[in-house]
């Protein structure tokens, strides 16, 4: 493995996002200890997104940390989430229909797989393995 693919592969990953797309890509800083590091806001939701990547050339692997916050069912506070998971948030609101009965409409929906797919998908093509991990990189 080469230090050029490696270089290869985070040029093509910060390629990925920007200011007019959903999520953006930057360095991540020594703090954060990652390579790269995703984050995307939606705040319909009030949801935060966070990816952090290690690139490990030795091994042809792209080690993540996805974390989420979202907001908590039980308060209105912020719950904290760590590890892979696809997940599909939805609003809803009531309407009146032609017939006059209310009914259930929904209003706003946001799939996780908007971001991790074109991030997966980029590892991959480039050969490498995408490996999730729970705990910092």
């Amino acid at each position: 493995m080469t230090a050029g693919a490696a270089e290869e592969l985070r040029d093509a990953l910060l390629a990925l996002g920007g200011p007019d797309e959903l999520f953006a890509v930057r360095e991540g800083t020594s703090r954060e200890r990652a390579d790269l590091v995703v984050e995307c806001r939606v705040s319909e939701m009030r949801l935060t997104l966070k990816t952090s990547m290690r690139l490990v050339p030795a091994k042809h692997e792209v080690r993540v940390l996805e974390e989420r916050w979202e907001p908590a069912m039980e308060h209105s506070g912020q719950q904290y989430g760590r590890g892979p998971g696809k997940a599909v948030y939805k609003q809803w609101e009531f309407q009146r229909g032609a017939d006059g009965r209310r009914r259930k409409v929904e209003t706003f929906r946001f799939d996780t797989g908007l971001v991790k797919n074109p991030l997966q998908n980029t590892v991959l093509r480039a050969g490498w393995t995408w490996r999730g991990v729970l705990f910092r990189l």
